[in-house]
């Protein structure tokens, strides 16, 4: 459990806050807002995707690959203006990987700046299946940060990572297809390298309203799925992963999935945590990074949960804050609880812990970070009781 805070290393979660509350605070940020939790739009965005008209790649691409984000709408525009195959990827995956936009006959700029937004891409799309053997020459993605290294971190649902391994699975990219962000200026930061998993998609060019950084990145970007991180509840929920999990079995490959139980990491005194399946719910690639997976006994296991614990109150959390984005803090600083009672539209969670020692741990680590743009409250509950 890290405890320093004075000299720990600054977590995917904290600069996401930073940027989504200076973006909000200079007034930079776009509709929709607030920013936070989402790929921020912001003002000047259309500028900036002005830039790729001047990339050599985007003058030569046949088929382009754009996010839904609203920063990226004049990206899309351009595409199709371009006479360009666009492809969108479906709302978090529900309903298979891409639409492909197919404007009407004769459009004209009017209309397709219509089809470029979320609602044309539903009025003016056809669906894209695993065997249409496309090849994507570009690939544009939204970021909630950069590092002009390259190394991204979009908004922590880990769609557009999971987006570039299947497309690698399904044989759409090659190994130098180039990976386009568009940000504002106050986006491209330094990000520690060692916040980076293997899953994690990394750029080569970043598009501001007042720069093009060609990022020179060599660091590999995902080579596939990583089954490892996948749980059963996320096959459910993404249908098109049973079929590339079915297909890659076939083949050979190793397509373990993750387990039910999850150690986040192991601390001084080997402390396992466990995350109920329930819990997993909302589970995402990037939430995943660096866990264990380990195997374990489960009566053990429930032998220590049943055991006495020690309870953190953690209060003043926005009303429109999701658990997903409090379960993702609270990996990224080593934090997660036995059991987490999570009670969003009262503006507080309960975290259950091991012992007291760990418990004051926690709060010393948590107190006072912004999460939503509010300050959290921590500290030990008032009524304690064996759990």
């Amino acid at each position: 459990m890290f405890c320093d805070t004075q000299n720990r290393s600054i977590s995917k979660q904290e600069i996401r806050e930073k940027i989504w509350d200076y973006m909000e605070a200079q007034n930079i940020a776009d509709f929709p807002r607030p920013v936070h939790h989402r790929i921020p739009n912001f003002k000047g965005s259309s500028h900036a995707a002005e830039k790729l008209l001047h990339l050599q790649e985007f003058k030569m691409s046949r088929t382009v690959k754009v996010n839904p984000d609203a920063p990226q709408k004049n990206a899309r525009f351009l595409a199709l203006d371009g006479r360009k195959t666009l492809l969108v990827p479906t709302p978090r995956l529900r309903t298979g990987l891409f639409n492909k936009i197919v404007p009407p006959p004769g459009a004209t700029k009017e209309i397709l700046r219509r089809c470029a937004t979320s609602q044309g891409v539903k009025n003016y799309s056809v669906p894209i299946g695993l065997d249409s053997r496309i090849i994507v020459d570009l690939i544009v993605v939204g970021s909630v940060a950069v590092s002009e290294k390259g190394w991204r971190i979009g908004k922590g649902e880990g769609y557009a990572d999971m987006e570039y391994a299947m497309m690698v699975s399904m044989g759409a990219v090659r190994e130098k297809t180039p990976v386009v962000t568009i940000v504002h200026d106050c986006q491209v930061v330094d990000v520690p390298e060692e916040l980076l998993g293997d899953h994690d998609l990394t750029v080569d060019y970043i598009l501001t309203p007042t720069r093009v950084i060609v990022t020179g990145c060599t660091r590999p970007k995902p080579q596939g799925i990583i089954w490892s991180m996948i749980s059963e509840e996320m096959m459910g929920r993404i249908p098109i992963l049973k079929n590339l999990h079915f297909r890659e079995k076939q083949a050979g490959k190793d397509v373990t999935l993750q387990k039910e139980y999850l150690e986040h990491s192991k601390t001084s005194n080997k402390q396992a945590v466990l995350w109920k399946s329930d819990q997993i719910a909302s589970t995402t690639l990037s939430e995943l990074a660096g866990s264990a997976h380990l195997d374990h006994d489960p009566v053990a296991l429930k032998n220590e949960s049943s055991s006495s614990v020690t309870t953190v109150y953690v209060g003043n959390i926005p009303q429109d804050a999701r658990v997903s984005d409090m379960k993702r803090t609270l990996r990224e600083y080593n934090a997660v609880p036995l059991r987490l009672n999570w009670q969003g539209p009262q503006g507080r969670a309960f975290l259950d812990y091991k012992d007291q020692a760990t418990a004051e741990c926690v709060i010393s680590s948590l107190k006072g970070l912004s999460f939503g743009g509010n300050s959290l409250w921590v500290k030990l509950a008032k009524k304690q009781k064996n759990k």
